[in-house]
């Protein structure tokens, strides 16, 4: 409807939302189709009546599936497959030196560098260090880390970390996670990759080269995610492996190295408490301040007891101190040298870091430390042990005989 020359054309609230709101005409949506051409009929078939399909018309059926899918090639695809199983290579490569010393009881690791790590910080680099650790066992207890190079991708460390303590039963059954993560001042430090390598590949005192890619943390399923049957079955395994590990199962609280001698002239043993490496962290700092008391179970007169002094805030302290028992030989035999490391505190009870007992009663490098002692006398056998977080059964049961 026109309206006259001057008049003011009034449009209603539908109308003017259609002209305010409306796209426009819709275009149809293009169908798969489209994408690929269809052999329509030839010159010769006229695409005319009868409606019989020419012979040379190719069916879709016998296209191969990977064209109807849209999917590449297998030149392609191989690029696809190596993208998937270097997926780790995105987050860089690690490359360090591993060497078991036997004599030494030490494992020396050398974190030499890293290359095309991903990039972590707003400026596309990040500040990369690597942080190691022994598994299973206390995570701050045997945690070592190398320095921070800042605003690179392909940092260069060339820095040596020794573990000290490390028996020929840990290079069977332990393995060394090496993570590299970025160092965040404003927040939490983030996590790039990690390897772990089991010390089981190590022969000893031959060094070993690594250049492997880093991957990516596999996070563990938590207990509430997991269905009845699930968690039925991980508790089973667990305990199926905890029975395996027989004593293994006590939590480890870090490693002490002992020296026992019988002195033939002086008629007592001489116990050395060396020093302790990756004792657990018992303060909020992050450090103890360890100090070592030694017993000779069974005590009747309870004058057995003896302790070294107290080294502040470390996790590798060294001692280097001797106690005397005067005592037989044959009376030796029927003892336990119970050996135990705690943690001092001002004002308030000091706390249990861990512990180990020597005897006839004990089991593993313990009972032979203490066979080799009194089966060598006047011998100084130097011996690693590992700390426990409670001692074992059989120091209770001589302790109350």
């Amino acid at each position: 409807m026109r309206g006259r020359r001057g008049d003011r054309m009034t449009i209603n609230i539908q109308e003017h939302m259609a002209i305010n709101v409306c796209p426009g005409p819709i275009r149809p949506i293009r169908q798969i189709s489209d994408y690929f051409p269809r052999r329509g009929p030839g010159p010769e078939g006229g695409g005319g009546g009868g409606g019989e399909a020419p012979t040379h018309l190719a069916p879709l059926a016998l296209a191969p599936p990977a064209a109807l899918l849209g999917a590449t090639t297998p030149e392609d695809g191989a690029e696809v497959d190596s993208y998937d199983s270097d997926d780790a290579t995105a987050l860089g490569m690690l490359e360090f030196d591993l060497l078991y010393d036997r004599a030494s009881c030490t494992l020396h690791c050398s974190i030499l560098r890293a290359k095309g790590l991903k990039p972590m910080d707003f400026n596309g680099l990040a500040d990369p260090y690597v942080k190691l650790h022994l598994l299973p066992g206390a995570c701050k207890a045997n945690k070592l880390k190398t320095k921070t190079q800042r605003n690179t991708l392909n940092p260069v460390w060339n820095e040596d970390l020794t573990y000290s303590g490390i028996t020929d039963d840990d290079i069977t059954h332990k393995v060394l996670r090496i993570a590299v993560c970025d160092e965040d001042k404003l927040s939490h430090n983030e996590f790039i990759g990690e390897i772990r390598v089991p010390l089981r590949r190590l022969k000893p005192s031959q060094k070993k080269h690594f250049n492997i890619c880093l991957e990516r943390q596999v996070p563990l399923a938590s207990p509430s995610s997991m269905s009845a049957a699930l968690r039925g079955i991980s508790c089973y395994l667990k305990e199926l492996e905890q029975a395996e590990q027989g004593p293994g199962l006590l939590e480890e609280r870090g490693r002490i190295l002992l020296s026992l001698s019988y002195s033939s002239r002086r008629r007592g043993l001489l116990v050395g408490i060396l020093r302790c490496a990756h004792l657990a962290a018992m303060d909020v700092n992050g450090y103890s301040d360890p100090y070592v008391k030694t017993y000779l179970r069974p005590d009747v007169d309870k004058k057995s007891k003896h302790k070294t002094c107290v080294k502040k805030k470390t996790l590798n302290p060294e001692f280097n101190e001797e106690f005397f028992y005067e005592i037989e030989l044959s009376t030796l035999a029927t003892k336990t040298l119970e050996v135990t490391v705690w943690d001092y505190d001002i004002g308030k009870s000091n706390d249990f870091i861990g512990g180990v007992s020597l005897g006839s009663g004990a089991r593993g490098e313990a009972r032979k430390h203490w066979s080799d002692c009194l089966q060598q006398p006047d011998a100084a056998l130097e011996r690693w042990h590992t700390l426990t977080s409670q001692l074992p059964p059989a120091a209770g049961v001589l302790s109350s005989a």
